[in-house]
């Protein structure tokens, strides 16, 4: 998980490489191809268990519906806010929106870590969006106030649907359809669906070998790798949990458009990202198993007297 988190970071500052080409495009040829590509490379596994997909087929399209959306709401905020705003919206929101989902349809209960998790990376996504806000408005950031406040908007619709495939995918992984057949089966589809997307707006990533480099990274690196490790990472956690970890990826995507892209983060926005990694090592530090406490009933080898413990949580 953290290591999809890590190539997904890149994706905005890869997008400035390629100016001419609009979010759209961008958005499509990375999940556009980079899912069939999933869905190439599981062709086996999908054809295996084509009737278990057919038989979750309401899972499947929901899903592959959400991979269809995600990448154009997520690249457009990131046009309209700036990569930092756009990537730390989409992924810190995230976490609600999926434990939302399991809350209401799985009925599943939130642990206190997981809470305590969320509420740091929350923290943290709200100081680095509020310094970059702080810059939009003073005019020193990427964007305008309206165009921030827009792709806050858009932020928010990528990270409802980036919940939603998560969801689905990981419903169809615990409901025994392996990983690669489950994530080849949604991504493909979803890949199909953001062709026709790709036809009309792509003639600019043909327009020069530097941007069909951009397009190439974006669909073979972040994309398909990084999905494939997502994938195997929902085979063993919920997808609350997937997304929260995923809350890496602002802070990789703020650093980047620091020191690449030359946007400028404030005290504040460090602050968030010392948070975002708080976050993480609270999740992902494994804790020590407690030690079960003995039966006082259970005497200690004299009669009559029983055995004693105290806790050393």
């Amino acid at each position: 998980m953290l290591a999809a988190s890590l190539l997904w970071g890149t994706t905005g500052t890869a997008a400035t490489f390629a100016p001419d080409v609009g979010p759209l495009a961008i958005g499509a040829v990375a999940m556009g191809l980079g899912g069939l590509l999933q869905a190439l490379a599981a062709a086996r596994q999908i054809s295996r268990h084509a009737a278990r997909l057919r038989d979750r087929r309401g899972t499947v399209l929901l899903g592959a519906a959400s991979v269809a959306v995600y990448p154009l709401a997520f690249y457009s905020s990131m046009r309209l806010a700036g990569v930092a705003v756009g990537t730390v919206v989409t992924i810190g929101a995230a976490p609600l929106a999926s434990a939302l989902i399991e809350r209401v349809v799985d009925a599943r209960r939130l642990t206190r870590r997981w809470t305590l998790a969320a509420g740091l990376g929350l923290l943290g996504t709200v100081l680095l969006c509020t310094a970059e806000a702080a810059h939009a408005a003073d005019g020193t950031g990427p964007g305008s106030v309206a165009g921030t406040l827009a792709g806050v908007g858009l932020g928010l619709v990528a990270a409802a649907t980036y919940a939603l495939y998560s969801w689905a995918a990981h419903r169809l992984i615990t409901g025994g359809t392996p990983s690669r057949a489950a994530m080849g089966g949604v991504f493909g589809l979803g890949g199909l669906l953001l062709l026709p997307v790709l036809v009309v707006t792509g003639a600019p990533l043909i327009a020069s070998w530097s941007d069909a480099a951009v397009g190439a990274y974006m669909a073979l690196v972040p994309m398909f790798a990084g999905y494939v490790l997502f994938g195997r990472g929902l085979a063993h956690v919920p997808a609350s949990t997937a997304t929260t970890l995923s809350l890496l990826e602002p802070a990789v995507a703020a650093v980047l458009a620091v020191l690449v892209v030359g946007e400028r983060l404030p005290v504040t926005g460090w602050a968030g990202i010392a948070l975002v990694i708080a976050c993480l090592a609270v999740l992902t530090i494994p804790r020590r198993p407690r030690r079960r406490l003995p039966d006082p009933a259970v005497h200690n080898g004299r009669t009559g007297v029983t055995g004693l413990a105290a806790r050393t949580d």
